[in-house]
């Protein structure tokens, strides 16, 4: 869930490398320039200019200017399916998947204001938000393949889809849990916490 930097630019060549700053660059300058006047205010024209790009540039990259706010880092979701994909094969599920969201979400942390600013923006547009949600389905819907392929479970099944839901479900309260108490803990810590009690059960706290 990083954003400028992309941790998988190290693979690929710099022709990869650059298309990946260039998107990123285009995504951040959207959601900046959303979050200062308002998605509805915000032209093709003025984020291509703000990432230092041509408007033919940006259409490269982006079939509408909508499709800038609604996914920051493109590749996370890949880089997630390939971690549960080649994660050793002693770790449990959940233990795959915590360890491969811990990985994005060690350098989202740095990036939290942009994805604070990210969230107010959909949040504020009711068909950006509905655009948000659908793509947050797509993506948790493809980690439940990797897990079911993870597991042999080729048809699918319920346990990777409740698995790949959990997960998601632990990382958005990890992220308003956090939000609202940083000066109390780091965010790793709040989102290992969260897993932890995943992986006992939920046990009820002590009265």
């Amino acid at each position: 869930m990083q954003l400028m930097v992309e941790k998988g630019a190290a693979g690929g060549g710099l022709r990869e490398r650059k298309k990946r700053a260039t998107r990123a660059a285009l995504a951040e300058a959207a959601v900046r320039l959303a979050a200062e006047h308002g998605a509805e205010k915000v032209t093709v024209e003025a984020i291509s200019a703000a990432a230092g790009v041509s408007v033919r540039t940006f259409f490269n990259y982006f079939d509408t200017r909508d499709d800038a706010f609604v996914v920051i880092d493109a590749d996370a979701g890949a880089r997630m399916r390939r971690a549960v994909l080649d994660a050793p094969a002693g770790l449990s599920p959940l233990e795959v998947l915590r360890g491969a969201l811990a990985a994005e979400l060690a350098e989202a942390e740095q990036q939290h204001e942009l994805w604070r600013l990210h969230a107010e923006v959909l949040h504020a547009s009711p068909h950006l938000l509905a655009r948000g949600v659908g793509a947050h389905m797509a993506a948790e819907a493809e980690l439940a393949g990797a897990i079911a392929e993870r597991l042999g479970d080729a048809g699918g099944g319920i346990y990777p889809r409740l698995l790949a839901a959990v997960a998601g479900t632990a990382v958005r309260t990890s992220v308003d849990h956090w939000s609202a108490h940083q000066e109390e803990a780091a965010f790793l810590d709040v989102f290992h916490e969260v897993f932890s009690l995943l992986a006992a059960g939920l046990p009820a706290p002590p009265a």
